[in-house]
């Protein structure tokens, strides 16, 4: 049996304030997690709209994206609604970078940190565009 997919992992610090943080401010529900003898999540997976994504804490050299003062990666994320998505990131304390506009491409996005300085991006398609009326060229 073959199956594809790719699921982001993201690591964090402390995997079980952001399994509470993201369900808080993201809509994210828990599916599974995993903690050491010590008490301490190193793993968890979560969903949104029925997509995975995985999250865990590699040891205690690890240094988040806001102690590290950089971004690391960021996380793309389509939603239903995201004005309504932005309403309750940002009730729950989301740090905006970027408040909901309508792109060149066709969605209409914006951007926010996590607690540990993780960005994300949320978005719906609000028309469509071709690759070439935004610049871009197909492969």
């Amino acid at each position: 049996m073959t199956v594809t997919r790719i699921t982001p992992y993201v690591l964090y610090e402390d995997v079980a304030a952001a399994l509470e943080w993201l369900e808080e401010a993201f809509g994210f529900q828990e599916t599974l997690r995993f903690t050491d003898e010590k008490g301490t999540v190193t793993h968890a997976e979560m969903e949104f709209q029925r997509e995975p994504i995985f999250m865990g804490h590699p040891g205690p050299e690890y240094k988040s994206p806001k102690r590290l003062g950089q971004g690391t990666q960021q996380v793309h994320v389509y939603v239903d609604d995201v004005d309504e998505h932005f309403e309750r990131a940002r009730e729950a304390g989301a740090t905006i970078v970027s408040e909901p506009k309508d792109q060149a491409y066709g969605d209409r996005r914006y951007d926010a940190e996590d607690p540990e300085g993780h960005l994300w991006s949320f978005a719906q398609p609000v028309r469509e565009v071709q690759a070439e009326e935004w610049g871009a060229t197909k492969a």
